[in-house]
């Protein structure tokens, strides 16, 4: 088995270097490499769920830090670390209701309910939450945890017990690594079939003889039209360049590959071709705790549009793509590229000027030839547009569709509060 560490530096050699495309498959990717970390770490039985997070931290960090820009990173640590507590919370509580039951019956055969008190709801929730925290001295020492305290009725058989506790220590442990591992399994199951699940929706929302629009190219996009196409509805796709990149010139071609009716236009023609659309269907980068997207560049201008002209305006995302980020400055502000480039701030990324123009025939614009040290000619190229919750009508995820409204309950689900910051816990040394 490759040492962890080796796969750690390996991914994060990808992914400062830009090597992994599309959010899914960084996504998968991230999913996979946390699953081998917590595979082969070594956890006691005090405080196992506090080491696996820990665990996680300590490598997500790094990977956030490798590629700001590429959410899924940080939106796959987070949904491991919520499924490390949630796995861990459900053995603590399953646990206490054995012992609250095994109480029950004692005091059945025995009549002796003053000995064995029934632990109450309070007490189950107090001992779920102890659970994440870090070990007493007490605890160290004794190498046991403080629900361990509860009095035995009898000290005959004191060898025998002390091998069957050492056998259920480790058997939790194993259940706890087991359970994260099985969940982080249908997590990665649930990214790669995300397409295929929001495609399933698309006869839902896509008619006979209608317009969609759509700009750049995306996979999610593709296969949900497609998905339409199979269901025997005929209709047309105009396809926006999507320039500097002309992605949208890819989508065009898988598009007609796959026997769809298509026209491509540039990305200044939307305004005057919105007129005859019935829906604008696009893809995103992520999606805002607020109802939000970061999506590519040029999309806001097809909104803007479309609100213009009252067509519906529906966003295809994964669920991996929501994420929890949510800056108190205006979004509209921290994704101009006019501010200092800073990724982890303005959660955006300049392109490279050659997209733009050739170097070759504006090298006379490009020197410092005005006296002042700086060059005649900038050139601004970012690869994110923010787009308002007000301008989205509907999100389509592999869990249904939603109101930006919702997507708040969405972030509930999947995230923890405690892990809004990636961040491991300072040692008692710091």
């Amino acid at each position: 088995m490759p040492d962890t560490q080796a796969l750690v530096n390996d991914f994060l050699n990808k992914l400062k270097k830009r090597k992994i495309e599309g959010s899914q498959a960084t996504a998968r990717q991230t999913a996979e490499l946390l699953r081998s970390v917590i595979s082969q770490q070594r956890v006691s039985y005090t405080n196992q769920a506090g080491a696996l997070i820990d665990a996680v931290k300590a490598v997500g960090e790094q990977l956030i830090a490798a590629n700001p820009v590429e959410l899924a990173v940080g939106n796959i640590v987070r949904r491991v670390l919520h499924i490390i507590r949630e796995e861990d919370l459900s053995l603590t509580t399953a646990a206490i209701a054995g012992l609250n039951l095994s109480a029950v019956s004692d005091d059945e055969t025995d009549d002796n309910r003053d000995d064995h008190p029934v632990l109450s709801a309070a007490a189950v929730a107090a001992a779920a939450r102890s659970t994440l925290r870090p070990p007493s001295l007490q605890t160290l020492l004794e190498d046991s945890p403080a629900s361990a305290a509860i009095p035995h009725t009898s000290s005959s058989g004191g060898d025998s017990e002390g091998k069957s506790k050492s056998a259920d220590k480790n058997s939790k442990t194993r259940k706890l690594k087991h359970d994260v591992i099985e969940a982080v399994n249908e997590l990665i199951q649930d990214i790669a079939t995300c397409h295929e699940q929001i495609a399933e929706q698309a006869v839902e929302h896509i008619h006979q003889n209608e317009v969609i629009l759509t700009l750049g190219s995306s996979r999610t996009v593709l296969e949900f039209l497609c998905a339409a196409k199979e269901k025997k509805r005929s209709f047309r796709v105009f396809v926006a360049e999507g320039a500097p990149r002309y992605q949208g010139h890819l989508l065009a071609k898988d598009l007609v590959s796959r026997g769809l009716q298509t026209t491509l236009i540039t990305d200044s023609a939307v305004f005057a071709m919105i007129s005859r659309v019935n829906m604008v269907i696009v893809g995103a980068h992520a999606v805002m705790a607020n109802g939000g997207v970061i999506a590519p560049v040029g999309l806001n201008m097809v909104a803007l549009a479309a609100q213009k002209h009252a067509v519906p305006f529906v966003v295809l995302a994964g669920s991996h793509k929501v994420i929890w980020h949510y800056n108190k400055i205006a979004l509209e502000i921290i994704l101009c590229p006019l501010y200092p480039h800073n990724p982890e701030v303005l959660l955006n990324e300049l392109r490279s000027p050659s997209e733009l123009l050739d170097f070759g025939e504006f090298s006379d614009c490009l020197d410092f030839g005005s006296g002042t040290g700086s060059p005649l000619l900038h050139v601004v190229n970012p690869t994110f547009d923010y787009v308002p919750p007000k301008l989205v009508s509907l999100f389509i995820t592999d869990t249904g569709g939603h109101n930006p409204s919702y997507m708040y309950r969405l972030i509930a689900d999947y995230y923890s509060a405690d892990d809004l910051v990636v961040q491991r816990r300072p040692t008692a040394g710091n």
